[in-house]
Order: structure tokens, then sequence, then C-alpha cells
């Protein structure tokens, strides 16, 4: 048994560990730099349900006040669908340009 380890040996095992090293490169996320994909859908889908909802008081409140029940909330329902769906969209775009931008700012 040796009590003393090979110092040659150890040289080349840290040369062969830092070139390792060296070649595996951790792999990126987006995560880090913004939102998750999760937080993404979430907001997306909460503009979505806000439109509608919004859309349906409105209705709601029209139709209580003119005595017309059925008609303003299913107009205003469909606009506040519309909207939503529109503003789901504008932030879609949103995140898609900040992507590009990202690409090409690592390309660079």
């Amino acid at each position: 048994m040796a009590s003393e380890p090979d110092p040659d040996r150890l040289k080349a095992l840290e040369t062969r560990l830092r070139q390792v090293k060296e070649k595996v490169e951790p792999e990126r996320t987006n995560t880090a730099k913004g939102f998750s994909q999760g937080e993404v859908a979430w907001r997306m889908m909460l503009e979505l349900v806000i439109g509608m909802l919004l859309g349906l008081g409105v209705g709601y409140g029209l139709d209580v006040l003119l005595g017309t029940l059925p008609v303003f909330l299913i107009i205003f329902s469909l606009l506040g669908f519309a909207a939503g769906i529109r503003t789901m969209l504008g932030s879609a775009r949103q995140y898609e340009a900040a992507a590009r931008r990202a690409a090409k700012d690592e390309e660079s």
C-alpha cells in the first residue's frame, strides 16, 4: 500500500477533469431570463376569463337598468370574449418579440 498518491497520476487526472468540464456546457433555459411557460399560460388564461367576466358584468348591468335581460348580456359577453382573445394574442406577440430579441442577443 502506498502512503502517498502518485503526483503524475493526480496531475493527469486533474487535466482530464478540466478538459471534460470545459466541454460540458450547462443547458440554458429561458426561465431565468423571463417568465416560465406556466406563468405565460396562466396570464393568457386570466386575460381571457377577465375579458369575458367584464363583458358579462357590463351586459347584465345594462340589461337590469334597461329591463331587457338577455339582449345586452349576450352581446357584451361576446364582446368581452373577443376583447379577451385580442388581449391574449397581444401578449403572445409581446412574448414572441422578447424571445426573438433574446435569441438575437445570444447570437451576437
